[in-house]
């Protein structure tokens, strides 16, 4: 039997999050769903739990900021300060340059983890969820969030 993440071992698990998998209904964008919710959540609660909060505006989010050349603090502003999710996708089009590179961006975002550092890393983080296991299974980053978040059986 292939093993679980051990309760806690990456600190709170936020289930409500999309999947990393799920793209951005307005741009394709994958991983824009997930910013979105977190900024979302933060609006809401004032802050994310701390196992999301170290990455917040950094890590993924960092990289999606830096492929569309935008700072991630401006999306945070555009969720805080917009009342629909049509004014975001509106102020968020007006932010974004033209031309998104979507293909490019969601074929980097999925393969995030598969460089041979990367695989150092996924091994680390699966050892330390008490999945060491897993190791052949979970093949990128994108597929540990999932796997974190009981996506991934």
């Amino acid at each position: 039997m292939l093993s679980k993440p051990i309760p806690g071992s990456s600190g709170d698990v936020l289930t409500t999050l999309p999947s990393a998998y799920l793209p951005h209904g307005a741009t394709g964008l994958l991983h824009l769903p997930r910013f979105l919710a977190k900024c979302h959540y933060t609006k809401t609660h004032g802050s994310l739990p701390p196992s999301y909060a170290k990455n917040y505006k950094r890590g993924m989010d960092r990289f999606l900021s830096l492929h569309l050349g935008i700072d991630p603090s401006a999306v945070e502003k555009i969720v805080f300060e917009s009342a629909t999710d049509e004014e975001i996708d509106a102020r968020l089009k007006s932010l974004f340059p033209a031309d998104l590179r979507v293909a490019k961006w969601n074929r980097d975002y999925v393969q995030k983890g598969m460089t041979p550092s990367g695989r150092d890393f996924l091994k680390e983080a699966l050892t330390n969820m008490g999945c060491a296991d897993r190791v052949e299974q979970i093949a990128s980053v994108v597929d540990l969030i999932e796997f974190d978040e009981g996506r991934i059986d």
